[in-house]
């Protein structure tokens, strides 16, 4: 059965807590540098910018620019309100900008980075690059999705209970994602051997002799209002796969046939995400999976964050050539960021010859002829794949 990692959950956006009568508009130039409304005036009101015909609560705000207070993100909002340049309704507190705060915004100087964020998505314009720091402590730099950024847009479809299907060859970065727009996440991991006790839980023996009903993954994200990611879900069967729909639809309720038919009612925050590789050997996207998504998004390799990292352009352009021939049908196999983050690792630790050779290496059997050719010319120099030599 999957484990899950234990994470915390995401706090439910506070209200404002100043007094009710509104402060006095800032202008966001002259405050002083490092004051909560100063670093944070120019960053909110350009994300309202960026979303005019919505109102926003402060928690929402504060999760997509990643600071770190509701609480400061509120007082930025009634600031505004009080210039005029945003609406303001109450129960709850939300907060929507008007012609007036879009005219004025465009005045403003460019937003800095925020640097109490403590590694959140950056600040600024929709499409910074602004790094998130994961789970596992490794950062993800955002990339531009849909006139924003990947993990601000999956953040604004969570809100709207808008499930998501990401695509895309293994090794582009899926499930980095996916880790780095929601802290609240957990993860099931599907193979052809996954069944429902790993959606549902399942007894496990106590030492004295008893069972205890532990509950799965999908259970413990309905109930506590988190975000599920089901991780190569096309390798999962049909039938076990299933088990999900219902917790996807209009009822938001499953039953655990397996422990006295409980009921499992979604909170909100609940939320569903998967990933699927298209052409892994035995993936299998069947038209009910499919439908259960409404937004489908491709993931590739960006070549540019890649550079960004450090790998070498000589590899970068052996991998583009390769993926140029994985999309013709000349190969089943290209090198996407995974791998070239590992030849970049290779390369620091044992040097470019060894790790060249091991790129070579990894390629599978029938596709290594054209991988040593892509690698040969991007290097210039001949390449074969790393092989144990004899005893000196």
């Amino acid at each position: 059965m999957t484990t899950p990692t234990p994470s915390p959950s995401t706090p439910e956006p506070p209200t404002a807590t100043a007094a009710d009568a509104p402060e006095p508009a800032a202008d966001p130039g002259t405050e002083p540098a490092g004051s909560r409304p100063g670093y944070l005036y120019p960053l909110v009101a350009l994300y309202l910018v960026e979303h005019p015909d919505e109102f926003h609560q402060p928690g929402a705000i504060k999760n997509a620019l990643g600071v770190p207070s509701s609480g400061a993100v509120s007082e930025v909002l009634k600031k505004m309100a009080a210039a005029g340049h945003a609406t303001h309704e109450t129960g709850p507190h939300r907060f929507r900008i008007t012609q007036a705060g879009i005219d004025a915004a465009g005045t403003m100087p460019p937003a800095a980075p925020c640097a109490a964020s403590g590694g959140g998505s950056g600040a600024g314009r929709s499409g910074r690059r602004g790094p998130v720091t994961r789970p596992n402590g490794e950062q993800y730099f955002p990339r531009k999705l849909a006139g924003a950024t990947d993990v601000d847009v999956l953040r604004r479809l969570r809100d709207k209970r808008i499930p998501v299907l990401l695509y895309g060859p293994p090794g582009t970065g899926k499930t980095a994602m996916v880790e780095a727009a929601f802290d609240d996440l957990l993860t099931i991991t599907g193979t052809g051997d996954t069944v429902v006790e790993d959606f549902l839980g399942n007894f496990i023996p106590l030492p004295d002799g008893g069972y205890e009903f532990v509950y799965g993954p999908l259970v413990q994200a309905m109930r506590q209002g988190r975000a599920l990611l089901i991780d190569d879900a096309t390798l999962i069967p049909p039938k076990v796969l299933a088990v999900l729909y219902p917790a996807m639809d209009g009822r938001r309720v499953i039953h655990i046939p397996g422990y006295r038919n409980e009921r499992v009612d979604a909170v909100d925050g609940f939320y569903v995400i998967a990933g699927h590789n298209p052409g892994v050997h035995g993936a299998v996207l069947t038209e009910a999976l499919a439908s259960r998504f409404d937004v489908h998004i491709e993931v590739t390799t960006d070549w540019d964050l890649a550079k960004h990292l450090g790998v070498p352009a000589a590899a970068i352009t052996a991998a583009i050539a390769l993926n140029a021939d994985a999309d013709a049908g000349k190969v089943t196999w290209a090198p996407q960021l995974r791998e070239l983050l590992g030849f970049t690792r290779v390369r620091k630790t044992l040097g470019l010859p060894t790790a060249v050779a091991n790129l070579a290496g990894r390629a599978p059997l029938d596709d290594r002829p054209a991988v040593i050719a892509a690698l040969t010319a991007a290097f210039g120099t001949p390449v074969t794949p790393l092989t144990l030599g004899k005893q000196r």
